[in-house]
């Protein structure tokens, strides 16, 4: 947490000495305790704090910036000559966009002292129960537990001053016997809303169905993508939902602004007044943070904008501070007998673009997949490479699953799609 009269102090010495026509400056701190877990035991502790303080100046449009990591008057007197010097050298930036005024900023809590004041001695104990649950199933376990308590400070030449405080705490852990292995992971901003049970309980469901798996070639056929599958496709959206490159032609959403362009069933938004997800006041340049749809039944509703376009479109800059997908109220077990035979993947990895002019992707599953035929589970399958087009996908959704929470700033549907596109089949 940073401290206000430490505060108070560093911006009354930038506004003093800082000679810029325009500047944005920035503390951000972090207290954060890791610990990481190998080979069924504790093989590393990471602790303490840190803070990083950014000036980013501006004489007309000619840009400079630089970061230190102390508050001290000749650091912060080395940051203002580093930042204005750099400025000076500076060719005028043609996309130049002055600093943010005074807003009123929405009002969140981020914070948990449940997440705060949490033991490292209760994150250590119940690492050792994960353990004990690997040894009792002769296996081995890794991953990483942690917590995290942030601060982030923005004050500009120009009125804008906020601050904004947060917690998270999240676990991921991975159990591996021979040549099964498979991952699962959840993160929350209070920690009294995170069940170590719930997630050991999935951990061996996944495992114990991964037990000798059985060859099944490649092709299209329904697939069961579990949350963390979809999170996972979720942020190559987001990366190419971006409404400049939408205008000049370069992503499949050229003039789909407005029209049925998903399938019926997806609605993508982002909201600040969901109380178990993160949700930032303001960006990292001082623009404050709205309920937003993205994507409604389908239709595109707003997409990413930085400050330089947005203001050429007469809209205030935004892109997702959070991702929650809207779900239905299918489970597993109904979604297989929708359908005569399908896979369940619980997670997805290395996705790369195949073309971003149509939108389509390729990636691997992992973590296992699971085969169902009449309405049950028969036995684990080999991992599959898959390419397939998101919004074509969304069209194909033949039901979903509650909304449940992934990670502390997502919130997503299990979804059953028909005639996903499996192109090989992978030993990895």
């Amino acid at each position: 947490m940073i401290e206000k009269q430490q505060i108070a102090k560093a911006v009354e010495y930038i506004r003093k000495n800082c000679r810029a026509d325009d500047f944005s400056f920035s503390i951000a701190t972090s207290n954060d305790h890791l610990t990481r877990f190998a080979q069924n035991g504790i093989t590393q502790h990471i602790s303490g704090e840190k803070q990083n303080i950014g000036l980013a100046v501006a004489f007309d449009a000619k840009t400079g910036s630089a970061a230190i990591n102390s508050l001290e008057e000749n650091s912060l007197q080395y940051l203002i000559n580093k930042a204005e010097s750099m400025a000076k050298l500076n060719q005028s930036d043609p996309e130049f966009v002055a600093s943010e005024p005074s807003h009123q900023l929405p009002e969140v809590d981020n914070y948990s002292p449940n997440t705060a004041d949490l033991p490292v001695e209760t994150m250590v104990d119940d690492i050792l129960k994960c353990v004990k649950n690997a040894e009792s199933k002769k296996a081995k376990l890794s991953g990483i537990s942690e917590k995290h308590i942030t601060s982030s400070y923005l004050m500009t030449r120009n009125g804008f001053e906020g601050i904004d405080n947060s917690t998270f705490f999240s676990h991921s852990m991975t159990m591996k016997k021979d040549e099964v292995e498979t991952k699962v992971s959840n993160s929350v901003l209070d920690h009294a809303k995170f069940n170590l049970e719930d997630q050991i309980n999935q951990l061996n469901s996944q495992f114990d169905s991964l037990l000798k798996p059985v060859e099944l070639p490649k092709g299209r056929i329904p697939v069961i993508l579990r949350p963390a599958a979809l999170l996972q496709w979720m942020f190559y959206l987001i990366w190419t939902f971006d409404r400049r490159n939408t205008d000049e032609g370069t992503t499949p959403f050229t003039d789909q602004i407005g029209k049925q362009f998903f399938g019926k069933n997806f609605t993508f938004k982002s909201r600040l007044d969901d109380p178990d997800l993160g949700a930032e006041k303001f960006n990292h340049e001082g623009v404050p943070n709205s309920n937003i749809d993205w994507i409604e039944q389908g239709i595109i509703k707003n997409m990413n904008r930085d400050r330089y376009y947005a203001k050429k479109l007469k809209k205030q800059a935004a892109r997702p501070y959070n991702i929650i997908i809207a779900g239905g109220a299918s489970s597993e077990e109904e979604m297989m007998k929708m359908v005569d035979k399908g896979v369940i993947v619980n997670r997805l990895w290395y996705i790369r673009p195949i073309d971003f002019k149509t939108g389509e992707w390729t990636g691997l599953t992992r973590d296992g997949v699971l085969y169902f035929e009449n309405g049950k589970v028969k036995h684990s399958v080999n991992n599959f490479r898959w390419n397939e087009i998101l919004h074509d996908a969304t069209k194909r959704i033949l039901a979903m699953g509650p909304s449940v929470q992934q990670e502390y700033y997502a919130k997503i549907p299990t979804l059953l799609i028909d005639n996903f596109n499996f192109v090989d089949v992978t030993s990895f």
